[in-house]
């Protein structure tokens, strides 16, 4: 017996760590890339658009492609999809080292979307056949603090390498921790398929994946073409046809990719609002704060990154705290606490004067980053109790994939608003029309050299005061976005909501 267990975890062990260590590269991908950004600018320049798809390609290819990635690991392979992820991505990622210039690079990313959706799917699927009962629950656990691993050290790392060796030696790091993940873990791993797939939703997928490009490009474009220009409008447009298209779709396929009855439980829509408030209170956040950390305070890539420190480590202790008060505490009200802590962040950090005290600063960022800890330790869990347990994969399914996309559309959208608010603040001052459109993208991605170019008239100190008034009132909107999610989640979540709700449901299981 001592021998079989050894035996099994020895075989257990190295996968674990090979699905954590893809874990760590997925959200490193994210928030370093964003660090990345303006060093990138730097060497080859080129439009505000064109840099806000470093991030925006990864994730909008990520967010898409998630279920599909699901469905082809259990009609194929759980190990395939995971091996042909990992090593996708890091292929890739020795491919960003040497790209010559901002399209290739743009490009990459998004198929480095492709990647890691399929890593992603792949890897959780196969711990679950390798582990069970509270050693699958561990290693959930395990890997979702990998998660919170490269979110929270990600602009660290990625600053420090900057600094020292640029920035392409961010992807070449990402390349071998890739490298390490496939030779220590995947010889290890069993391969395992679902007898009873029946292939992927390709309808229900196109237009999706075709909704929420056409949306996210739309919303991009927008702050250089304007908001009532045709292309813009007919972007939109075209992503509601499509987004209704795929509504219709999914309610006459035999296997939908989108189970859209599960809306009609509202403790599911709840856990739908989480992913969604921790976007704009959380995610954004990781790419427009060094955006204006760097360009705009001037600071370096390794300070950007030890500010953003503040931000992120609380998401290695929040999280299991989360899980620990639910003991004591109502999940639901403990995630709508969480993101009301968070709103009151977001709205002293808008108190505070660019070039304030950064210990204020970091005092906000922290009172951030503990709100958003405890609704990102109890949403995974919740997408699963709040649904009959027949429906639980599908549920985690829609919950993963909201979460992905929500961010890269979250992301896009708060890109835009700021643009449009420096643009805004501009005409205000009399700025030439032909000027402020150029001048207030540039300056929203925190290009202030480019900026300058536009309005060669306008000191520095001018042009961060617009920055600065556009983003105190991005960052109340922000918290104002925040506080409804936690409004709407306190409602759809505590219990006694939930189980007033739940015999109008058909019965769901209890909270945990």
């Amino acid at each position: 017996m001592h021998d079989m267990s050894s035996t099994s975890a020895s075989r257990s062990l190295p996968v674990l760590v090979a699905v954590c260590l893809a874990a760590v590269i997925l959200p490193l991908n994210f928030s370093a890339g964003a660090v990345a950004t303006l060093a990138i600018g730097r060497e080859f320049g080129g439009a505000d658009t064109h840099l806000a798809w470093i991030t925006n390609a990864f994730m909008l290819t990520f967010g898409s492609s998630l279920m599909v990635a699901g469905a082809l690991a259990d009609e194929f392979g759980r190990k395939r999809m995971f091996v042909g992820g990992v090593a996708a991505l890091t292929v890739l990622s020795f491919g960003l080292c040497v790209a010559p210039g901002i399209l290739v690079i743009d490009v990459i990313r998004a198929l480095q979307g492709f990647a890691a959706a399929a890593a992603l799917a792949g890897g959780s699927a196969a711990l679950a056949q390798v582990f069970g009962g509270r050693a699958l629950t561990r290693a959930f656990s395990a890997l979702g603090t990998s998660f919170g691993v490269g979110l929270a050290f990600g602009p660290l790392l990625a600053g420090a390498l900057i600094g020292r060796f640029g920035w392409r030696s961010v992807f070449l790091v990402i390349a071998l921790i890739g490298i390490v993940a496939l030779v220590g873990g995947a010889p290890r791993m069993r391969e395992s398929r679902d007898p009873e797939a029946s292939g992927v939703d390709w309808p229900g997928a196109a237009t999706f994946t075709t909704a929420l490009a056409c949306f996210t490009f739309a919303v991009v474009q927008a702050p250089r073409f304007g908001w009532g220009s045709a292309s813009t409008i007919g972007l939109l447009v075209a992503s509601m046809l499509l987004a209704g298209t795929f509504v219709w779709v999914e309610g006459h396929v035999r296997r939908p990719m989108l189970d859209l009855s599960l809306f009609r439980f509202p403790r599911f829509v709840g856990v739908q609002v989480l992913p969604l408030g921790t976007c704009y209170c959380y995610i954004v956040l990781l790419v427009m704060l060094p955006l204006r950390f760097i360009g705009i305070d001037g600071l370096s890539e390794l300070d950007a990154g030890m500010m953003m420190l503040a931000l992120s480590a609380p998401m290695l202790v929040v999280p299991s705290l989360a899980a620990s008060l639910t003991r004591w505490v109502a999940p639901g009200v403990l995630a709508a606490a969480g993101l009301t802590v968070a709103a009151l962040g977001l709205y002293l950090m808008s108190r505070i004067p660019m070039g304030g005290s950064p210990v204020t600063l970091i005092l906000a960022m922290l009172v951030i980053g503990c709100g958003t800890g405890l609704p990102w330790g109890l949403m995974d869990g919740l997408s699963i109790t709040v649904v009959p347990t027949d429906r639980a994969g599908m549920a985690t399914g829609i919950f993963s994939t909201i979460r992905v996309a929500g961010e890269g559309v979250a992301l896009a959208i708060v890109t835009a608003v700021l643009a449009s608010l420096i643009q805004v603040r501009m005409s205000a001052t009399g700025v030439m029309a032909d000027h402020v459109r150029e001048a207030g993208a540039q300056l929203a991605a925190g290009d202030l050299a480019q900026a300058q170019r536009w309005l060669p008239s306008a000191s520095r100190a001018v042009l961060t005061g617009y920055y600065t008034e556009a983003f105190r009132i991005l960052l109340l909107v922000l918290a104002a976005i925040t506080a409804l999610a936690a409004i709407v989640t306190f409602f759809c979540l505590t219990e006694v909501a939930g189980r007033a709700r739940s015999s109008e449901a058909g019965g769901l299981p209890d909270l945990p």
